[in-house]
């Protein structure tokens, strides 16, 4: 019920089949009849994710989407979320270089002094973790936040 609750609000039908598969996709068919309390942390930004994926809009905003999530967990969802959002504008905030460096199109660094554009690596995203390419990118950019010389 709670990944539906935009349809419900714009007063349309829930395609509970559609639903289903999504919290299949996202590893909770198993827990479909629990309320959001009994879920886990990374199990309720597991249900975010998949209700702003049910969506299917053009433009969509994710706000650290996979930060209470374990690394393999982590991975498997930006994965998802790269194959199910191609094609559309995605803004996502994150606080981790290395989500940044294997995810973004166009990195954009804001900071107290303005916006910075940062250069990502010329592969496909989702990039390899193990791509030489990625760990220059997500190296180079911590050290420029942290402030020290790359």
């Amino acid at each position: 019920e709670n990944i539906m609750i935009g349809d419900r609000l714009r007063g349309t039908t829930p395609d509970r089949g559609r639903a289903s598969a999504m919290l299949e996709r996202v590893g909770l068919q198993d827990h479909a009849h629990k309320k959001p309390a009994a879920l886990s942390g990374g199990m309720r930004q597991r249900a975010a994710l998949a209700r702003t994926l049910l969506e299917d809009r053009a433009v969509v905003f994710l706000d650290e989407p996979f930060s209470a999530l374990d690394a393999g967990t982590r991975a498997a969802m930006q994965e998802l979320a790269v194959e199910l959002l191609h094609g559309r504008t995605v803004l996502l905030v994150t606080h981790d270089p290395a989500e940044a460096a294997r995810l973004a199109d166009h990195i954009l660094i804001l900071s107290a002094t303005g916006v910075q554009s940062w250069p990502v690596p010329a592969l496909r995203a989702p990039r390899p973790v193990t791509a030489p390419e990625v760990w220059a990118c997500q190296s180079a950019l911590l050290s420029h936040l942290r402030g020290v010389p790359a």
